[in-house]
């Protein structure tokens, strides 16, 4: 008996080891684990077929994409078990849509999919395997998404007739009163042209020529003929990529954000890649008032930079334009020396990165989890050449051609009504007698190419080391996400609005206001507007 046992126990063990031990996973678990997967199937097929086609003349982009999705396939399911074990999605959630963070709506679950999607048209994986990691990462990402969307209620931009209006009344109407009125022509609207165009183009850069370090939300409703735009420029300054090391070291502001006001047009459509189309199309002269301010995991919400006068803002933006230019050319000369290798991960690291925020946020951020490619990713560089991963790419998001991407004959896709299904689903035979894996396991080594990260860290607070940053995050909770004041939302203001506790909540964003400050929670829009014509 004692021996039969023993064998027993070795062969559970052994099966945990390879990630065979099954958890309870639900019927209802995986009915909604599949309709996560097919919305994203659906946004992803209509994102990649009517936006912008990416290309370089510098970097192996299409390679670079396919590489960063083997390694979201390998290490999401640990490095976001990683941030929950020191803060649940729902509370990274709150504290992100405080501040401000990348663009996440796609990129966790369709970058970790489309990895999975990979391996098994490769014959590596099955649809049966890692189901446990595929429940969980899709529930990590439905439940911080629902939370950053708390204020219009959707689960993505998609949800919400292609809007992201993600920022509370009390915020919008900071923003709203202190930008600056601007007309083409004068001296603060032709600096803060000059300065998008200029960050626009460094930030293409830092993001290996993607557009990842921009991030648009909106529109909100500013006056019957005016609509706001809110624009986060992110990861400027020394912080997570080696790259930007000594390059970006005289940047003050790792984020940058900018309200931009415009008038006599109308955003029709803000996507969940942050991309935006107006009727009619939106250009410089549409522009009718700009604001500036920075945010970080350390701001008690929003700071403002230059923001006392119009002739300071204008001022700001000339310095800050001629900083970002400098550190473009630094930038160039450096990408210039690279390798193919450096290129591809560089790219690769800069998609698969784009949580890391998330970790930041919780405290636990490490360089060694977000800065170096999987071991079991790396086994497949030498297939990814410019050709293949050209070809590969647009078959598997644009033409969806692979094998497991078709469906029986009588589907009608929503976009394309061909028998195709871009992303899998995990089979529900699991429940009765399929056999099925858990996991890929625990994160075991990763490479890199590029230069060491070194351990400067550009924040609110000055340069921090990684573990001075992840301490202060830790120790730091900005008022509005306290549990005095975390769950008053906008349904609660609507009926209290009068309550000495409103105009508490309100004084947080209102106490670096240039207009608002201690005025409380009950102004209305047109208040403010007329605010800003006095």
């Amino acid at each position: 008996m004692a021996l039969t046992q023993l064998i027993c126990i070795t062969l559970d063990e052994l099966r945990e080891k390879i990630g065979m031990i099954k958890n309870e996973i639900s019927y209802a678990q995986l009915l909604e684990t599949n309709n996560l997967i097919q919305q994203n199937s659906d946004e992803t097929y209509w994102l990649c077929a009517t936006r912008t086609v990416q290309e370089s003349k510098i970097f192996p982009v299409s390679a670079y994409i396919l590489f960063s999705y083997l390694n979201c396939f390998y290490r999401y399911p640990e490095l976001l078990k990683k941030i929950e074990a020191n803060m649940s999605a729902e509370e990274v959630g709150d504290r992100a849509r405080s501040t401000g963070v990348k663009i996440l709506a796609w990129t966790i679950p369709c970058f970790y999919l489309l990895g999975r999607e990979m391996l098994i048209n490769w014959g590596v994986v099955k649809p049966t395997d890692a189901v446990e990691d595929v429940v969980y990462v899709m529930d990590f990402w439905k439940r911080f998404q629902l939370s950053w969307h708390r204020n219009n209620g959707g689960l993505t931009n998609r949800q919400n007739g292609h809007r992201a209006q993600i920022f509370p009344e009390q915020k919008l109407q900071v923003f709203h009163a202190d930008a600056f009125e601007c007309v083409p022509g004068d001296e603060l609207h032709n600096s803060a042209q000059e300065f998008m165009a200029t960050i626009a183009q460094y930030g293409f850069l830092v993001s290996c020529e993607s557009r990842l370090t921009i991030h648009n939300h909106g529109p909100y409703k500013v006056s019957e003929n005016r609509e706001m735009l809110v624009r986060d420029f992110r990861e400027l300054a020394e912080y997570d990529f080696p790259w930007l090391d000594g390059v970006a070291k005289d940047l003050l502001y790792n984020n940058l954000t900018v309200a931009m006001i415009v008038e006599d047009t109308h955003i029709t459509l803000l996507d969940d890649w942050g991309s935006f189309e107006a009727e009619p199309e939106l250009k410089s002269e549409h522009i009718r008032a700009v604001g500036l301010w920075t945010a970080d995991n350390l701001t008690d919400g929003h700071q403002p930079i230059g923001m006392d006068t119009p002739e300071q803002l204008t001022q700001t933006f000339i310095e800050l334009t001629a900083q970002i230019k400098i550190a473009t050319t630094k930038l160039w000369e450096q990408m210039a020396g690279w390798s193919r290798d450096q290129q591809m991960d560089a790219g690769a690291l800069n998609y698969f990165a784009v949580p890391k925020e998330l970790a930041h946020i919780a405290g636990c951020y490490e360089s060694s989890d977000w800065m170096m490619m999987d071991d079991r990713a790396e086994r497949f560089r030498p297939l990814l050449n410019d050709e293949y991963g050209n070809l590969f790419l647009g078959e598997l998001v644009g033409m969806i051609t692979q094998p497991s991407q078709q469906a029986h004959a009588y589907t009608m896709a929503q976009h394309t009504d061909k028998a195709t299904k871009g992303l899998s689903f995990i089979p529900y035979s699991i429940l009765q007698d399929e056999p099925y894996t858990s996991g890929v396991g625990p994160i075991t080594g990763g490479v890199t190419n590029l230069e060491p990260k070194q351990d400067r860290y550009r924040t609110s607070e000055g340069v921090l080391s990684e573990s001075e940053l992840n301490q202060r995050c830790k120790e730091f909770t900005m008022t509005a996400c306290t549990e005095e004041f975390r769950l008053l939302c906008s349904d609660w203001v609507k009926y209290h609005f009068r309550e000495d506790k409103a105009d508490h909540l309100f004084a947080i964003e209102q106490k670096h206001s240039r207009l608002l400050k201690g005025k409380g929670a009950s102004l209305s829009r047109d208040d403010i507007e007329a605010l800003r014509n006095k």
